[in-house]
């Protein structure tokens, strides 16, 4: 454990800090005030200044968290090259979902705190910077470029949502977190070629599996 310096003036992005480091290390249960307060080397009533209760801290940490898991599937997102559109929308689809679970394979405090701070499910028409919507964005092109039929689309993102949300937790905390990389890879890809195949009206496309699957 390491304590986090601060310098006057950003006491609160200190306690955000050891905040994110606390979870990281303990999960959402180990984070406390008191410990988060300990850590920065000042008092709780200090912490109290800037977060009137536990709550609020963890919305300071699931920010945190949704920023990075934003930016782990926009890292997947970059390695789409292809020119066809159909190509690329399948081929986008298929990168928010390895993005997703590279980031909860790489973090799974963060991860299950995500799901501690927001209970509630988002917003079906959402199309903001977040994972849900970035799918919803993502389904909707597989409609425009004709792969996607637009009777099907109703209710595609809570299934697409809910096969890779699960398949992230049996790896994080389930009784598949003890795979080997490269059975966990394969696994993976063998999943989203499903879910791609399911919306489509095409055959197999091998092609498709994620680059790079995470480890």
């Amino acid at each position: 454990m390491t304590t986090t310096p601060y310098h006057h003036g950003n006491l609160r992005t200190a306690l955000v800090e050891a905040a994110v480091e606390t979870v990281r290390e303990r999960g959402p249960e180990g984070l406390a005030l008191r410990e988060v307060a300990r850590r920065v080397g000042v008092s709780h009533n200090a912490a109290y200044r800037h977060f009137a209760d536990r709550d609020a801290l963890v919305d300071a940490v699931a920010e945190r968290a949704m920023v990075e898991l934003v930016g782990a599937v926009h890292r997947r997102l970059d390695t789409v090259d292809e020119a066809d559109p159909v190509a690329r929308a399948r081929r986008r689809l298929v990168a928010i979902g390895a993005g997703y679970v590279e980031f909860a394979l790489a973090e799974p405090g963060l991860f299950r705190l995500l799901f501690t701070a927001y209970p509630d499910a988002p917003d079906a028409e959402g199309a903001g910077e977040d994972p849900y919507g970035m799918l919803n964005v993502a389904l909707d092109e597989l409609v425009d470029v004709g792969y996607l039929s637009p009777k099907d689309r109703p209710g595609a993102e809570v299934t697409c949502w809910s096969v890779v949300h699960g398949f992230a937790v049996l790896n994080v905390e389930g009784p598949l977190r003890g795979l080997e990389p490269s059975d966990r890879a394969a696994a993976l890809t063998s999943l989203l070629l499903s879910v791609d195949r399911g919306l489509g009206a095409s055959g197999t496309w091998p092609e498709l599996a994620p680059r790079g699957a995470p480890k």
